[in-house]
């Protein structure tokens, strides 16, 4: 499987870099955080409660993957192969439907 960093990507928009710079700098140093790190965030319209639901996708997606990660979940071949591909998994009643 081929592993990117958001930095490699061509194609985001400026927004969703800056997304991606809070994201980094939350989850990696999060005492770190000053005003000056959301202002980009700021600059495009986001308000207070905008950089509050950022915080907390942020914060839900660090915890989700620390848990799977102290189990030891595993991704099921399904879920591997549609990373792989880009093609987006389908719950079974639409691929019954499709069928």
């Amino acid at each position: 499987m081929t592993h990117r960093r958001w930095r490699e990507l061509p194609t985001l928009t400026p927004r969703q870099r800056a997304l991606c710079i809070v994201a980094e700098k939350l989850s990696a140093t999060p005492t770190r955080m000053v005003e000056a790190d959301w202002q980009p965030l700021r600059d495009m319209g986001f308000d207070d409660l905008a950089l509050l639901e950022v915080g907390h996708i942020v914060g839900i997606f660090n915890y989700l993957t620390r848990l799977a990660d102290g189990f030891g979940l595993q991704l099921d071949q399904r879920t591997i192969a549609a990373s792989e591909t880009g093609i987006a998994l389908r719950r079974p009643t639409e691929q019954a439907a499709r069928a």
